[in-house]
């Protein structure tokens, strides 16, 4: 609704997890979120490991405080395991999942210091005694406790040749139920009041999993009535008074667009297709009175906006204002951020378009 003065820590704790897999979207976010937001900290965040990123929810990569780390990981350990060793390309390996555990120490050790892919490949050949498959390491990297470690740049990662670490885990969450408990709490203190399916599709976990936890937390929660029903939420939960949220330019795979099941709680259902693509990719949008809006790029002149419905003159001062300070953030790093999905925008709907300079 507002951004507020506060550490980029902070505020990834806040949103509960950030996704990750494309690195211009961390800042991106917290620029939307941060007043003031240097780029800077939060390079430093993550070389200071007071933020990890790491395959978590959803089965690819967020961003979270290095104190969710550890519950985070171990309430996602089952699907995450299980969305490799049951695939069909680990299969192919000829390993069992008990051989891929069994690899979990050897990896571990090895990834103390930052290690390359090709490095890590390499081990895990010597260890079976064998020529390197790809798809031992690719599933390895999905549930073993391993971080991204930040590779400098201007983004801190590269997307092409990421290198990996053993993360800092505790031993405070041995408990997968205990674990599933504190990740449910933590997405309700980052995107509450929810259903029970919000949470299971933020986490893609499965309902049967979660009744049980939802069942031992019930003194806990609090209940609300929502427009199409029950929400739960923590007790204190902040609930924005009725106000209109001021316009914003949205990254790529902004969090509070996957966070529900019920997308039109912020994506109009007419637009849903559109932003959301069929392979996964979810296009950086305009944010107008809460609801998507449209869909914005970064071109040589500045920043191309397209509406999928005319929006008013205060509308598009509003984004053209964010558009100036977006604009002076990615000068100094990238300006043509995102260039590599301009295959999207051919065929995008659009009402109206403009270049928003500054």
């Amino acid at each position: 609704m507002e951004r507020k003065p506060i550490a980029v820590a902070e505020a990834v704790r806040r949103v509960t997890a950030l996704q990750a897999q494309e690195p211009v979207s961390l800042y991106i976010a917290l620029w939307n979120r941060v007043s003031g937001f240097d780029p800077g900290d939060l390079d430093r965040a993550f070389a200071d490991r007071e933020l990890i990123k790491a395959t978590l929810m959803r089965i690819t990569l967020h961003a979270v405080s290095v104190a969710d780390y550890t519950p985070f990981q171990r309430a996602m350990l089952r699907n995450l395991r299980a969305s490799r060793v049951n695939d069909r390309r680990f299969e192919s390996t000829g390993l069992s999942g008990e051989d891929a555990d069994g690899l979990l120490p050897d990896l571990l050790e090895f990834c103390a210091v930052p290690r390359t892919r090709d490095e890590i490949e390499t081990m895990l050949a010597d260890r079976l005694g064998e020529e390197p498959d790809k798809h031992v390491f690719w599933a390895l990297r999905t549930y073993a406790p391993l971080l991204h470690s930040p590779t400098g740049g201007v983004w801190s990662f590269t997307v092409t040749a990421p290198v990996y670490e053993a993360a800092p885990l505790t031993r405070d969450w041995d408990d997968p139920q205990a674990a599933l408990q504190q990740l449910i709490w933590r997405y309700l203190e980052g995107f509450g009041p929810a259903s029970p399916a919000d949470f299971a599709q933020f986490a893609l976990q499965r309902q049967s999993e979660i009744r049980p936890a939802l069942e031992a937390m019930r003194d806990r929660l609090v209940t609300l009535e929502g427009p199409a029903g029950k929400l739960l939420d923590v007790p204190g939960g902040v609930i924005a008074d009725d106000v209109t949220p001021p316009p914003r330019l949205l990254p790529m795979w902004d969090s509070v667009l996957l966070a529900y099941k019920d997308r039109s709680r912020v994506i109009p259902e007419e637009y849903r297709k559109t932003i959301i693509r069929r392979n996964g990719d979810v296009l950086p949008t305009l944010l107008v009175d809460g609801y998507v809006a449209g869909v914005w790029r970064p071109v040589a002149e500045g920043i191309e906006a397209s509406a999928f419905h005319p929006l008013s003159d205060g509308a598009w001062q509003g984004l053209a204002t964010e558009a100036a300070s977006l604009l002076a953030m990615l000068a100094n790093r990238d300006p043509s951020a995102y260039a590599r999905y301009r295959n999207w925008w051919a065929d995008l709907p659009f009402a109206e378009r403009r270049l928003l300079s500054g």
